[in-house]
């Protein structure tokens, strides 16, 4: 294999506007194996394995993790094993590169998706899987596209300040596992002790994963204390980013954790303790609820705000560079830049093509069934996908995509669509459906946004080609799209659950022309009989089959929620409760029958917005507080975004990054550098031992998932080994300290 010089990764550039000189680690006079069918193929397929297993942990936490270092890692051992056993040499980075690009794509649309449309279950409409692909499609060829022209201003541009740590990562993981030395044995020895580790702690529960202390405190008057739970999620991958974003941004995102834990929650507590009725969109008073339930009813509210406001202010600093890009890029219509004659590492895909297919994805956003959103629709939703995509691409550079808080941004956009709508004078049931289509394409394109650019980091750093790149991602963005569209169908079916319920006097609002049958508390379509005069049941039923119309409620009606349910045939009454396997709340149908449902907690505040504000009942005070706490950081000089993500993260999320950056500050301390995050270098050994962990405990956390799915879990479960020893919050967190960042700071100590 030839061998290839290894140049620092902080001083790498390809643009005329940055110090000369310097060269990617593939220099851009070099042409090497890239874009094959071979290496789109796995991308693809791998692809389809994560994102699958995405929309799981989705729907299942509401999280997910970044695909591009695990992939990147399979990648380099697959064309590894493949180059031994037909004995062909030579380098094999910019492929591998594309694979990681490729596969990528299924993880950030997965999330999208998730994000967002379940909310369309939960009031009341029918989610079919048609609707999902073509959702998903269009808002991940926006993503993808957007990035185009804004490639050289975040990427190049900004390379010094925007440090994108998951591409930075997956670029270590690349070049290292090019040069097979003996810094490969870092990451792999990170990848290993990162997955032992996921699968001890989250596998077989030997000690919690989330270890809680609780604060207590009493009053003068004798109630309990405000303050809740202070608590970490301490995994591998958690701490592995918060080492690579450094001390500085984890700090900031721990201390948006400190001001929801421990000034809002309790503020809220305080000051509602007296309140004996529930205050929107809570169901139950504040004095009744836990310090979970308050951040899930009213500091969301006000971190989403944040976001928002932060977010805005960012995009509005980076307008004069966004228009340089744009300029730029318009300038590149014709071929000026995808031509021959510039740099192979410069090259990005055509403008007139860019332009081209966005306007053919608006049209069909617009007229095209089973999305046709309208004209309007799609003009908002393109708007609404600039504006996100550029303040995604810029939140992921500063503290990566597993931080990204997409589900924000897809609030300010449901949010801002509902109240034109309102304003419109449309706020008829249709209107829901219209303005959660346009916060579904917003969200996926911000999140392939925030994926893709992760990825050109990783290819503007390994010397790969900007516009073989997109190529990749607009494969993986298509299959993935399809893929999701039926496991989420297939997931809602799977799990949902046949209530008995009662609401005298309630009638449904339409009805659906094609019954159901209800055998043992299954569902499915009457068989139709007398050439479609009526339905029955089919042959091989039990007597206890029924066939009944299946209603739909789209607004709260007495104690009936929106949804659907199976109804009396003569007066339209309700009979039944047909509760989703996503978003539902009764996991036991009415034969006593147990399911496992998937909560999908980001797409429910999405149906309380659409419904609050068209109904009118959104607690704008809340949105409000958390605008004006970023315009006020903003003004005392502090970063405001890093800080609002904190406040809309789990204080669990945050805690174990600053475990990570506070190590980091350590490291960077002990090798006597200037303490700042990139102080020890981005190619240092405590990266690469990060990048492992990364790798190692998201590829371990999927199989899991997909071995729960499958009901493998019980044969490993060994909870009940260690007699409740493990759940005590010191111990996890003692084995956390020793198992994983103990070793993360010897080996940053030592010498690269």
């Amino acid at each position: 294999m030839a061998t290839i010089s290894r140049p620092d990764l902080r001083t790498i550039a390809e643009s005329p506007d940055a110090p000369p000189g310097f060269t990617p680690y593939v220099a851009a006079d070099r042409e090497l194996v890239e874009l094959t069918p071979g290496a789109v193929a796995l991308g693809i397929a791998l692809g389809l394995v994560f994102a699958a297993s995405s929309v799981y942990l989705a729907l299942k936490i509401g999280l997910t993790v970044s695909a591009s270092i695990p992939i990147a890692v399979l990648s380099i051992t697959i064309f590894r094993s493949l180059g031994r056993a037909v004995g062909v040499s030579g380098s094999q980075i910019l492929r591998n590169n594309i694979v990681q690009t490729t596969g990528s794509a299924g993880e950030s649309i997965a999330a999208g998706v998730v994000f967002t449309l379940p909310a369309l279950l939960l009031l009341g409409y029918e989610l079919p899987w048609t609707q999902v692909a073509a959702v998903a499609l269009v808002g991940g060829l926006l993503g993808v596209l957007l990035m185009v022209p804004l490639r050289r201003s975040l990427i190049v541009k900004e390379h010094a300040t925007l440090k994108y740590p998951e591409g930075t990562a997956c670029a270590d993981v690349l070049i290292v596992g090019e040069e097979r030395g003996v810094q490969a044995k870092t990451v792999f020895t990170g990848f290993a002790l990162g997955a032992l580790y996921k699968f001890l702690n989250s596998g077989t529960k030997l000690w919690a994963e989330v270890p809680k202390h609780t604060f207590e405190r009493v009053l003068p008057t004798g109630k309990k204390a405000l303050f809740g739970e202070i608590q970490m999620e301490i995994s591998p991958e958690l701490a592995g980013v918060g080492y690579i974003i450094g001390p500085k941004i984890a700090g900031y995102l721990f201390g948006g954790g400190l001001l929801s834990y421990f000034v809002l929650i309790p503020a809220i507590k305080l000051f509602g303790e007296g309140l004996t009725t529930p205050i929107f969109p809570a169901t139950v008073p504040i004095a009744e609820m836990g310090p979970a339930q308050v951040r899930g009813n009213y500091v969301f509210y006000i971190g989403a705000g944040a976001v928002t406001a932060a977010g805005l202010i960012s995009l509005a600093r980076s307008l004069p560079t966004i228009w340089s890009a744009l300029r730029a890029g318009v300038g590149d219509i014709g071929g000026a830049r995808g031509g021959t004659g510039t740099r192979r590492t410069a090259r990005d895909l055509p403008m007139g093509v860019v332009l081209a297919m966005t306007l053919v994805l608006v049209l069909v956003t617009a007229f095209v069934p089973p999305l046709g959103i309208g004209l309007v629709g799609a003009v908002l939703a393109l708007a609404f996908a600039f504006l996100f995509v550029t303040v995604s691409s810029r939140i992921t550079g500063q503290i990566g995509s597993s931080a990204n808080p997409i589900s924000g941004m897809t609030v300010a956009t449901v949010l801002l669509t509902a109240l034109i709508f309102l304003a419109v004078g449309w706020v008829g049931v249709e209107h829901r459906v219209l303005a959660l289509s346009i916060g579904g394409v917003v969200c996926i394109a911000a999140a392939v946004a925030g994926a893709t650019s992760q990825d050109l980091k990783t290819g503007f750093l390994v010397g790969a080609t900007p516009a073989r790149q997109q190529i990749g991602l607009v494969a993986g963005v298509t299959t993935s799209a399809v893929l999701i569209g039926f496991i989420i169908t297939f997931l809602n079916d799977a799990k949902s659950t046949v209530v008995t319920r009662s609401f005298p006097g309630v009638v449904v609002d339409t009805i659906e022309p094609v019954p159901v049958t209800l055998d043992r508390g299954r569902l499915a379509v009457a068989r139709e009989i007398d050439t479609g005069s009526g339905y029955a049941c089919p042959p091989d039923a039990s007597r206890e089959c029924v066939v009944l119309p299946v209603g739909r409620l789209y607004e709260a009606r007495g104690a009936a929620t929106a949804g659907r349910y199976l109804v009396d045939a003569r007066t339209r009454e309700i009979r039944y409760a047909i509760d989703p396997g996503i978003g539902g709340r009764e996991p036991v149908d009415y034969t006593g029958r147990k399911v496992d449902k998937l909560d999908s907690p980001k797409s429910q505040i999405m149906a309380l917005v659409v419904d609050g504000i068209l109904t009118q009942k959104l607690p704008w005070g809340l949105i409000l507080i958390g605008a004006f706490l970023s315009i006020a950081m903003e003004i005392i000089g502090v970063s405001s975004l890093p800080v609002a993500v904190g406040v809309y993260l789990p204080i669990s999320t945050s805690a174990a990054m600053f475990a990570g950056g506070a190590l980091r500050w350590l490291v960077d301390r002990r090798t006597q550098a200037s303490g700042t995050a990139d102080a020890h270098g981005d190619s240092g050994p405590g990266v690469l031992f990060s990048s492992g962990l990364i790798a190692g405990g998201a590829i371990t956390g999927i199989v899991l998932a997909a071995f729960g799915v499958a009901g493998w879990s019980r044969g490993y479960d060994l909870s009940h080994v260690t007699g409740g020893i493990g759940e005590v919050p010191w111990v996890a967190f003692a084995i956390f300290v020793v198992a994983v960042l103990v070793p993360l700071f010897r080996v940053g100590t030592t010498r690269s």
